[in-house]
């Protein structure tokens, strides 16, 4: 069971402390991504020249948002998982894992085998010069052929979850960064690979990162495993698991644009506003990365406590996860207000970036207490794989969002982009909760 329950006289219970334990180690290895990106630029950065930043820039962007597409497996899997362990049911947890697998594997092989039109594709949709086009080619040639690790990667990370493993995400983190910056250090700047250096880098990376989430994952490939291969073409687990992640999916992506679409809108606001809330975007960032291991939490113990049909471990399970939450927005909002204005200066040295900054800084002090509904009832929701739910309320939420973003700026200017954002957490977090009795009904009546 995950570290956040332990057992009672009434069964599983959920404590704080154990929460805290279980979502530290998915916060510090959130933390760890944005390094890798700093570094692989500053390596190439030595170089002395703009186009190899720009080519490694272009090309993380183009595979990480082909990799990001199927990101729905690391969900899909731990809710899944974490409902088959809270039932009991090894076997079926095992087979979550390999059925999850197999559709990474398979979406892994399919991109590296269709590479050729979908770097044309890529670059087509986003040129760059001559001479960013080519080094970027050469960049994504040499990462697409680490798809299938790195896709496999998301179910293997939400079985962690699932199972309460975080310290293993850590630790799979860290290597795998720690490789890829070692690597990059050696290829590029001793051996004098360049562009492709990063790219050879980071592929071994991801082939070493897969291989020790499958040595932390190894008890699923035990006495269990004979079990879970008879239950591979099982109709209804196959039915189901189809839903949950196309649910995800579409979810993800309703996202993903809408999010997409306000820094779109951001560009008609002028320079100086553009890159004032690019600015303020990462701190929007670094709160859903602090968030994100509290709806870990709620995913892993929610789906375990739905598994076990404990309507009260449910209930508490969503209580601890969300008050730590709401502890966090609260030292996040904090935090932006004492340490915004030096961060901003830190970020940006234009003066009119640091002035527009400024001005908008108050709706990202904001900005953890009105999303705080959306990310832990996001956790919720999946843990108990209520994707159906998930699913419409984004698409009302979205639905919302829109009409607003098209008026707000028009009356509010920049202040009215940051409304339309506030607006669409909002209604994120509030058309969930609506949904809520029919969370509770759904583990009564299983």
């Amino acid at each position: 069971m995950p570290p956040g329950l332990s057992s009672g006289p009434g069964g599983r219970i959920v404590t704080y402390g154990g929460v805290a334990r279980f979502a530290l180690p998915i916060v510090l290895a959130n933390a760890t991504v944005p390094l890798l990106g700093m570094v692989d630029t500053a390596v190439v950065g030595q170089l002395g020249e703009a186009a190899p930043i720009g080519a490694v820039g272009l090309g993380a962007v183009i595979v990480t948002t082909l990799f990001w597409i199927f990101g729905f497996l690391r969900m899909g899997t731990t809710g899944l998982a974490a409902q088959a362990i809270g039932a009991g049911d090894g076997a079926e947890s095992t087979a979550v894992l390999l059925r999850a697998l197999m559709i990474g594997g398979a979406a892994g092989i399919t991109l590296t085998l269709l590479q050729v039109p979908l770097i044309a594709l890529a670059l087509w949709l986003a040129p760059g010069s001559p001479g960013v086009e080519t080094m970027a080619a050469s960049y994504l040639a040499i990462r697409l052929w680490g798809a299938p690790a790195a896709i496999a990667q998301y179910a293997l990370t939400g079985w962690l979850v699932a199972a309460g493993r975080t310290r293993a995400i850590l630790a799979i983190q860290l290597c795998m960064n720690g490789l890829n910056i070692g690597l990059d250090l050696w290829f590029v700047l001793g051996l004098g690979w360049g562009v492709q250096g990063v790219a050879v880098a980071t592929l071994i990376a991801e082939l070493a990162g897969l291989a020790l989430a499958l040595w932390f994952c190894r008890d699923a490939f035990g006495a269990a495993l004979a079990p879970a291969m008879a239950r591979l073409r099982d109709r209804i687990a196959l039915r189901r698991m189809v839903t949950v992640n196309r649910d995800i999916l579409i979810r993800s992506l309703l996202l993903q644009f809408s999010l997409t679409a306000f820094l779109f809108f951001s560009a008609g606001e002028g320079d100086a506003v553009l890159a004032a809330n690019q600015v303020l975007w990462q701190f929007l960032i670094i709160t859903a990365n602090v968030l994100d291991g509290f709806a870990f939490a709620a995913e892993a113990m929610v789906g375990q406590a739905v598994g076990a049909r404990s309507l009260v471990a449910v209930r508490r399970a969503s209580l601890v996860a969300s008050v730590w939450g709401g502890i966090c927005v609260l030292g996040m909002s904090a935090f932006v207000l004492l340490a915004g204005p030096a961060l901003i200066d830190a970020m940006a040295t234009a003066p009119e970036v640091r002035t527009e900054a400024r001005r908008y800084l108050p709706w990202l002090v904001a900005a953890p207490v009105t999303g705080i509904a959306a990310w832990m009832l996001d956790g919720i929701f999946i843990g108990a794989t209520m994707t159906r739910e998930l699913r419409r309320a984004m698409i009302l939420s979205v639905a919302i969002y829109l009409p607003c973003l098209l008026i707000l700026p028009a009356i509010w200017a920049n202040h009215g982009l940051w409304a339309a954002v506030t607006l669409l957490n909002l209604s994120r977090g509030l058309t969930l909760a609506r949904q809520w009795p029919a969370l509770e009904r759904r583990v009564v009546d299983g």
